[in-house]
């Protein structure tokens, strides 16, 4: 909390009251008003938060995009917003920062798994979800971004979508929207059939009206672990590699 008094000798001053909720590299103001003593008003005090507050302005991106990956597990400790979640493949490399969950979700190949994922700071766009059986190498690239130059730099406008995904693509194009979503993005996702004992499944976030940004470009990735196992009476899906 934030507090400066204005005020003269011959009014009472104003008690202003900002209240900052930080989220790593979001900011959200709430701001109330009262009356306390005219001692209090200090002009260090309000030079100090004018450009401090300039400075966020300038520095704090308001419109980056952010989801959690509630189901399955994610493979990494979220904060409230997702984070970390920039960079490719996976929001980043277990290290200072990033703190594995060690979760793994045992699913039976062939058969449907539930995707639960909850966009915490809105962007228009859309989402993809891939697996990769051996390694995360064998994730795709992000998809290939249009864009439009700015004063800023290149602004994003739209993102490849495969209209007939192959793996390692499980699904594209998913949950395009333009405006706020308020609840949980939802679907079903059919896991090939068959045998992974440590699967990466991705779920990559494209962001339209985006500026660039070094770690992940025009998106934002979360991962989980699968343990595939193949239903016996079901055929091995053999477009997919082979476990090693």
């Amino acid at each position: 909390m934030l507090r400066i008094s204005l005020g003269d000798a011959s009014a009472e001053p104003i008690h202003i009251s900002w209240n900052f909720l930080v989220y790593s590299d979001s900011v959200l103001l709430l701001s109330n008003y009262k009356c306390v003593d005219k001692s209090q008003f200090k002009w260090g005090e309000l030079m100090r938060f004018f450009f401090g507050f300039v400075g966020i302005g300038l520095c704090v991106p308001f419109m980056n995009g952010h989801f959690t990956l509630m189901e399955p597990k994610s493979w990494v400790v979220e904060n409230q917003l997702g984070n970390p979640q920039k960079p490719a493949p996976c929001g980043g490399e277990e290290g200072p920062g990033v703190v594995a969950t060690n979760a793994v979700t045992p699913v039976t190949g062939g058969q449907k798994l539930h995707i639960k994922l909850q966009e915490t700071v809105y962007h228009p766009g859309h989402y993809r979800i891939a697996l990769a059986v051996n390694s995360r190498a064998e994730l795709p690239a992000d998809p290939e971004v249009l864009t439009r130059d700015t004063d800023k730099g290149p602004r994003s406008i739209s993102a490849v979508i495969d209209p007939d995904p192959k793996p390692p693509i499980l699904a594209d194009g998913l949950w395009q929207h333009a405006a706020k979503v308020t609840g949980p993005f939802e679907t079903d996702i059919e896991i090939p059939n068959i045998n992974c004992p440590k699967c990466t499944l991705q779920i990559l976030e494209f962001m339209a009206e985006h500026g660039y940004n070094k770690e992940g470009g025009y998106s934002y990735h979360h991962c989980a672990v699968l343990q595939v196992t193949a239903d016996p009476k079901k055929p091995i899906d053999r477009r997919w590699p082979v476990a090693r």
